[in-house]
């Protein structure tokens, strides 16, 4: 059977089954430089048995450790990572993924390593206990995430007999202390799962690879064909999670961080059944939709909200819930009534409007141009989506999924509409402002949270009494590209960016597509303004005005946004960027409007408020990071010149004024130099063009916008220089005492930008990265986060290890560091020349 793929397409697909029931896809791609595979096992945290939650995520860290035909412990990585490749593995509720890319040459190798996982894995004992340790300080890095807490709360809000409730990462708890309580070996419980379990009638496999499909194919019956087929069916759990007594409930819980928000959640259709009339796509991209009219516009005019999203959430085929998550300002949070009241305002006018076939067709024509010239993504990325949609999908559209909605159905659209009903509803409402307001705590994450019943009536009277904005559907979208043809550059032999032209006020730098032949482009523009970061206050004050910008120009560019268009304006160092990429049709009607804003940009005192109060909330957050990001920020804080803590941006915050930032955009604007950045399926005079109207916006007429920088401006951002044989040591406490984890960087400056050290720096990195990670975190067990990778400050270069512990102090884990650099140093050295080149002859051809 065909297998659809997009016009763009240019690699081989073959579909075999194995004798064992192995369900493959091959995938030939000549051109690629990393082979990679997934493996995706039919088993999830729901066949978890009861008592000993978490066993199928623990199964998933043992298989890495050793099989029967390579009983060296943590082998398999130490090749993978050896070979420069890379990889990892995720449970979810019904599924466990596999996956590795590596370099062509070793793929072989490194594939029957990978099969050993499901043909003949060890388990010792020993491993078992230490791998425990890790799936504790795993799920310890979580406890604090409000993320992970409020997802733990809707499950843990749902049937107790259903596999949904459960917790699903397990701890040291459930996986040693109360099995060993109730008398049952953890290490016997997980041969048992794996045993009756992973059997080859349950799995998918994708294999890319650069060879012909004829040569991949004998490769995977080869290494493939001993997993065991014990013929189980799919784990299956018909019913919902959620029964009357878990539907019409206001859950008001405490989260971490500040801010407040609204999850609107119903059970509804899986989209899973319905995919090809797409019905949670259509009703999310008209709930989600942040034009004139919409629900976001409104409640953005109103001063309410600052983000809003809407679509399908969890699910499996046997249940689902459609999820509007707001994020609400102090005042919305003060208004959540007229924010529910307006949500389902909007949702009664789409239910009143009936489904509207022109809406459905523009959607369905989005998608299919955005699947047909989809960018080529790493083959480690595509062969985790494919497998995962083997499971789910008929042969012809596992590459496709679900992504391309073609059948259009208004009886099935509306019936998942009707579902987003106020009887049918879950509100979960967070805020740090019911601290002391709750009675109950959930008890994996420990949330403190209340639940109080709503009925269908109070949700309509919060309608009835909502204001009366004007919401309605969106206007038909002018952004969507027609052309999509190739622009026929003459440059075809540039490898590299050109430097077009240059100026006193810019210069542009140009690379044609001569690879990927898509019709799309990329322009950055770096606005280098000197006063822009000449202190913390004008920092912030830059931060604000990119901000703005962007929420000034949202319900506008939100359309291109639907269509594959996007843009950014973001803060640098220096001053501001923009950024614009997509489809190139449309792309300089975009940009002439961005620069169009940012010349005539005038403050809105009201937006500049809302804006304010998210800023504020955000860098006040930053004291609840994970401690090893914490760690992360003070060593660039240190290296870095011209930096500013974000403490004293955070003290500076509240004082500013509207007229502030209105005083400071002229004087930011009034020293400028541009470096732009232009490349894709653009023509040199195009893109001399964008900067030539550019420069007439900002540096022309008899009062410019922008003068050119003095050529003491022109600076280049620097770093601190560390002295040889020295050390230097920064004990810092972490800022959230609630946090029982500690944090180390340890960071070794090595040299400035040299090709061939470069090259040894790298490779240093790649003979170290697996020893470290055994040493440190396998056997010595110091924590989940445990890194060693390459550092580059503004071309400074360097080697930083990066580890996060509760079982010992950041003293006590540089100590392990520095015996590990020794042992390794030990080892460096006693390797032989043949040995290296072995390793790493790829790195030498």
């Amino acid at each position: 059977m065909e297998i659809v793929k997009a016009r763009t397409d240019k690699r081989e697909y073959k579909r075999i089954v194995l004798p064992n029931a192995l369900q493959v896809l091959l995938i030939s791609d000549p051109d690629t430089d990393k082979c990679a595979a997934s493996m995706n096992v039919s088993v999830g945290s729901f066949s978890d048995p009861d008592g000993l939650e978490g066993l199928a995520h623990f199964l998933e860290h043992m298989l890495f450790y050793a099989s029967e035909k390579y009983p060296l412990e943590d082998s398999y990585s130490k090749y993978i990572i050896e070979h420069g490749g890379s990889t990892n593995a995720f449970t979810a509720s019904d599924h466990t993924n596999y996956h590795f890319d590596v370099n062509n040459d070793c793929f072989e190798d490194a594939l029957d390593r990978f099969a050993q996982f499901f043909i003949k894995p060890l388990m010792s004992a020993d491993a078992t206990i230490r791998e425990i340790k890790a799936v504790d300080s795993e799920n310890q890095k979580n406890l604090l995430s409000d993320a992970w807490r409020m997802d733990q709360l809707q499950k843990h809000l749902s049937e107790e007999g259903h596999p949904y409730h459960k917790f699903s990462t397990g701890n040291w708890d459930t996986l040693e202390v109360q099995p060993k309580e109730k008398g049952l070996d953890t290490r016997l419980q997980l041969i048992k799962l794996y045993e009756e379990n992973y059997s080859a009638n349950l799995m998918n496999l994708a294999v890319y690879a650069k060879e012909s499909l004829d040569k991949i194919q004998s490769l995977v019956e080869d290494k493939f064909q001993e997993i065991q087929n014990n013929d189980r069916n799919c784990f299956s759990f018909p019913g919902q999670p959620c029964s009357s007594e878990h539907l019409q409930i206001l859950v008001r819980s405490v989260p971490i961080k500040q801010g407040h928000k609204l999850r609107i959640v119903w059970p509804i259709t899986p989209g899973i059944l319905h995919y090809k009339e797409g019905p949670c796509k259509y009703i999310g991209h008209l709930i989600g939709h942040e034009g004139e009219g919409s629900l976001f516009y409104v409640l953005k005019t109103l001063g309410w909200a600052t983000d809003l999203s809407a679509g399908e959430g969890d699910g499996t085929t046997e249940f689902s819930f459609f999820v509007v998550a707001i994020n609400l300002t102090d005042a919305g949070h003060e208004h959540m009534q007229d924010v529910v009241g307006l949500l389902f305002k909007y949702i009664h006018l789409l239910q009143q409007s009936g489904v509207c076939k022109w809406i459905f067709d523009e959607l369905a024509a989005v998608c299919e141009t955005s699947f047909h010239y989809q960018d080529k993504t790493p083959p480690i990325s595509y062969v985790v989506r494919i497998a995962s949609n083997m499971k789910l999908y008929p042969q012809k559209d596992w590459l496709v999924g679900s992504s391309l909605p073609s059948n259009f159905s208004p009886s099935i659209i509306q019936t998942v509409l009707d579902q987003l009903s106020p009887d049918n509803v879950r509100i979960f409402w967070e805020s740090k402002k019911f601290e002391g307001q709750t009675a109950m705590i959930e008890p994996w994450y420990k949330t403190a949270y209340s639940v109080e019943k709503i009925t269908g009536s109070m949700i309509q009277e919060w309608l009835l009494f909502a204001p009366n904005e004007d919401l309605h559907l969106p206007a038909p979208n002018v952004f969507i590209p027609t052309d999509l043809s190739l622009k026929d550059a003459q440059e075809k032999q540039v490898k590299f960016p050109v430097l077009l032209r240059k100026s006193s006020s810019s210069s542009l730098w140009y690379k044609p597509d001569t690879m990927f032949s898509a019709p799309k482009a990329y322009v950055k523009i770096d606005f280098n303004c000197p006063f822009a970061s000449s202190s913390p206050e004008t920092e912030v004050l830059t931060d604000i005005f990119a901000r703005l910008l962007m929420d000034d120009l949202n319900d506008y560019a939100y359309y291109a946004q639907v269509a594959g268009l996007y843009y950014g304006i973001f803060n640098t160092d220096s001053g501001f960027q923009v950024t614009v990429v997509g489809y190139n049709h449309k792309l300089r009607i975009l940009l002439d409007t961005v620069i169009e804003k940012i010349s005539n940009f005038k403050v809105k005192p009201e937006r500049f408020s809302v804006i304010k109060e998210m800023v504020i909330k955000e860098y006040g957050n930053l004291k609840f990071q994970k401690p090893y990001q914490q760690a992360m920020y003070y060593c660039s804080l240190l290296l870095q010149d011209q930096t500013w803590p974000w403490m004293e941006e955070l003290e500076i915050l509240p004082h500013l004024q509207a007229e502030d930032l209105a005083k400071f955009i002229p004087l930011m604007l009034s020293r400028a130099f541009l470096e732009c950045y232009i490349a894709g399926n653009i023509e040199r005079s195009e893109a001399e063009s964008m900067i030539l109207h550019i420069e007439d916006v900002f540096n022309k007429g008899p009062d410019p916008i922008c003068q050119p920088l003095f050529p003491s401006q022109h600076l280049t951002s620097r770093v601190i220089k560390l002295e040889r044989g020295i050390n230097y040591l920064y004990p810092i406490e972490g800022l959230n005492p609630n946090d029982e984890n500690s944090a180390l960087v340890h960071y070794i400056q090595v040299h400035r930008d040299d090709f061939t050290w470069n090259v040894k720096l790298q490779l240093l990195a790649l003979i170290a990265k697996q020893p470290a990670f055994h040493q440190l975190r396998t056997v010595e067990q110091l924590g989940y986060i445990t890194v060693l990778m390459q550092r580059n400050d503004s071309g400074i270069r360097g080697l930083q290890f990066i580890i996060q512990s509760t079982v010992k102090g950041p003293g006590q884990i540089d100590l392990r560091v520095e015996a590990f650099l020794k042992m390794f140093e030990t080892k460096l050295y006693e390797m032989t020349n043949d040995e290296f080149k072995v390793r790493f002859y790829p790195y030498h051809n």
